[in-house]
């Protein structure tokens, strides 16, 4: 386990300037640990609170190596309206970040680690998305799990085999260059010196150099690198691959790439989305599209860091309009932050007269109901078994529980 103490990223200690070089200084949780048993694995990351009450949730996971904090900037943003309808919490899943290590980088083990993280912060139902392998793992998530999650949002990734991609085997060969540094016995200068050598990608050389921590003044990588060195190696159905019997997500979802992604080619890649977002189908450019980038540029896979604000601000509207209006699943309704104004006529049972009749229902149930109060709070205010205009109705009360779970 890392000592309890402030962390620095390597090169902010040596000063480094450029940009796509040089990383800022950030604590590093000393909780991090490896864990023998699956299922004793412990998410972290950081929460970024909405902008209004009782907002629903949206779960944000970075790509490979990357730590999910580096996406602060972009959701902070003062013109980055997604804000106004969801809480967001950028995790890291496990072997990176802050998160747990352990020998499984299984998508179903990644998946089940996600839902356990949602019940121990009494999260009900979610959005998910994630950026490039952080966008495969929302996908196997929202799969394996279709009960608690709302809709998914895969920027410059998604359910796509990597195994031959030529940006793949590049992000391999750097895995495998890095693996035999024995870093614990080099300097932050040597380590920054040996790294840069092997890495030839600006912006994976700033994200493997992000992954070097300094403990009582001794070097160590922060992600499980052996362990992803022997995932990649052995071409498991995970990081470099997407395994046909994940099935499929039958909810909505919004899939956007880079105009010259060397990520997601749409001329041999577009299939493969359909087949597992069937409702994509049909909905290019409006809910699979692509998005402005320079053909040279080492930040088009980075699309939340693009140098032109304008696509950056570009890019969020993108986000917060899915979110916003068509993020939702059964009978949820589009902005979940808003629950019970709206009702439809339906046949009820009375459980304390027996008695089957009619009521109106609200259109959707708490993006929260697992754990709110909103239900006990509302007939409370009502003093009487009916609904009014803009109450709930109580769990159970007047309807059989299966019909709200």
């Amino acid at each position: 386990m890392l000592s309890q103490i402030a962390k620095q990223r390597t090169l902010s200690l040596l000063g480094f300037n450029n940009k796509l070089v040089a990383t800022s200084m950030r604590l590093i949780s000393s909780k991090a640990t490896h864990q023998k048993e699956t299922d004793k694995v412990k998410l972290r990351g950081k929460f970024l609170k909405g902008k209004r009450q009782d907002l629903p949730t949206m779960i944000w996971l970075a790509d490979l190596l990357e730590p999910a904090e580096n996406f602060t900037k972009f959701f902070t943003r003062e013109d980055n309206k997604i804000s106004e309808v969801r809480n967001v919490w950028l995790l890291n899943y496990r072997n990176f970040g802050d998160s747990d290590h352990h020998d499984s980088f299984a998508l179903e083990d990644m998946s089940n680690d996600i839902v356990r993280f949602m019940d121990e912060n009494q999260i009900t139902l979610a959005s998910i998305g994630g950026h490039g392998f952080g966008a495969k793992v929302a996908t196997a998530t929202a799969i394996n799990h279709t009960n608690r999650f709302t809709g998914v949002i895969c920027l410059e990734g998604g359910p796509v085999n990597h195994k031959y991609h030529e940006s793949h085997q590049e992000l391999v060969s750097y895995i495998e260059a890095v693996r035999n540094l024995n870093i614990e016995k080099l300097s932050s200068a040597e380590a920054l010196k040996k790294v840069s050598e092997r890495i030839a990608h600006p912006k994976w050389r700033q994200i493997i150099l992000q992954n070097i921590l300094t403990d009582r003044g001794n070097l160590q990588w922060q992600c499980n690198l052996e362990g992803l060195y022997h995932n990649v190696r052995k071409n498991l159905s995970d990081v470099s691959h997407w395994g046909d019997s994940y099935g499929l997500w039958p909810g909505q979802t919004l899939a956007i790439f880079a105009a010259h992604s060397r990520w997601i080619h749409l001329a041999t890649n577009t299939l493969p989305f359909y087949n597992v977002f069937p409702r994509l189908e049909g909905r290019f450019p409006d809910r699979i599209n692509t998005h402005a980038d320079e053909f040279d540029s080492p930040l088009n896979h980075w699309l939340h860091e693009d140098p032109d604000e304008s696509n950056v601000w570009r890019l969020s509207q993108k986000m917060h309009k899915f979110l916003r209006w068509n993020d939702g699943a059964n009978l949820l309704l589009a902005d979940k932050s808003e629950a019970g104004w709206y009702y439809v006529p339906d046949r009820g049972f009375d459980t304390i007269t027996n008695t089957i009749h009619g009521e109106y229902t609200p259109e959707h149930v708490h993006h929260n109901y697992l754990y709110t109060k909103e239900y006990e709070k509302s007939r409370e205010t009502r003093g009487k078994e009916g609904a009014g205009h803009g109450q709930f109705l109580p769990v159970g009360q007047f309807s059989p529980k299966d019909k709200w779970f």
